[in-house]
């Protein structure tokens, strides 16, 4: 049996050994700075000291893992991550769906690239002036801020009140990903069966039931597939933009697990032992979620990873 495998695998090799040449650099990447790096969790189960090594530090067994499940920090960390990623979910995974079905309508095509050109600059901008620009819309004297005043609201700082910091995440993160985000339903729309929407028209499909009976149906495996990545990482969200807006005063709603990992592991503490625990107790539930959300559209659907 092994015979025949490598048989097939030389054969396969010399018929297409040009793109096992292209595709070389990218396995050698996720060996070389996604797997080979596993081996250092095992410091979450060490108390590490840099200057025994990690061969030579003690092991402490769950001793971390405990300390942080009984700590006052793990529920509300549990539920700030959840409930940013959850708003992203609803709000954020949406909004490229809709905007790539809204564009695809435009009869204009100059207007259609206008309207792209302009959504996609926000990716392009670096996230330290995309938070610098969120922080000085917010701050007291700033344009969203006159804005709301103008509705009633007290002046004030925005980002200095925790209340109003997940709205302000999420409604940016918007705003910074939509126009790029979605190319990929563009691309997939391209790909619908024009043949499709002539026989929705005969039958008296007007434009919105076309989007909704046949351009959704058309994109429905993508959209699947891109949904179970997301759900696959419900409990891992970008700390950098988070490090960026949060202060000590939104702490309670603003802080996550990563933003937690980071203080810990990297800041005065330098607590590597414990920050890597933490940190893998987070991968491990996304991938419980991630085999969970394949399995439950491998059911309900055709479409799954595996």
């Amino acid at each position: 049996m092994l015979r025949h495998w490598s048989n097939a695998l030389r054969k396969d090799f010399r018929m297409h050994k040009y793109l096992y040449v292209m595709i070389f650099p990218v396995v050698l990447h996720y060996i070389l700075f996604q797997y080979v790096p596993m081996y250092g969790a095992i410091i979450a189960f060490k108390d590490f000291r840099i200057a025994k090594g990690l061969m030579e530090s003690p092991w402490v067994g769950f001793k971390h893992f405990e300390d942080f499940f009984n700590s006052y920090y793990f529920w509300r960390l549990l539920k700030n991550t959840f409930l940013l990623n959850l708003y992203q979910l609803l709000f954020v995974f949406p909004a490229p769906i809709l905007f790539a079905l809204l564009l695809n309508e435009l009869l204009s095509n100059w207007f259609k690239r206008i309207v792209q050109t302009v959504t996609y600059l926000p990716h392009f901008i670096s996230l330290v002036v995309i938070c610098g620009m969120i922080t000085q819309f917010v701050s007291r004297d700033g344009i969203i801020t006159d804005i709301l005043v103008w509705f009633g609201m007290e002046r004030t700082a925005l980002l200095g009140h925790p209340e109003y910091f997940r709205t302000i995440y999420i409604v940016s993160d918007i705003w910074q990903t939509v126009g790029w985000s979605s190319i990929i339903y563009l691309a997939a729309i391209s790909g619908v069966n024009p043949e499709l929407y002539e026989a929705a028209r005969m039958d008296g499909a007007g434009r919105v039931k076309q989007a909704l009976y046949v351009t959704l149906p058309g994109i429905a495996p993508i959209i699947v597939i891109l949904l179970i990545l997301r759900i696959g990482s419900m409990l891992d969200i970008g700390f950098e933009k988070i490090i960026l807006l949060y202060n000590p005063n939104t702490y309670i709603t603003a802080d996550v697990i990563n933003t937690f990992v980071y203080r810990r592991g990297l800041t005065s503490t330098l607590e590597f032992s414990y920050a890597t625990a933490v940190g893998l107790f987070q991968s491990s539930l996304n991938f419980i979620l991630l085999v969970f959300a394949n399995w439950f559209s491998r059911r309900v659907s055709e479409t799954s990873l595996w």
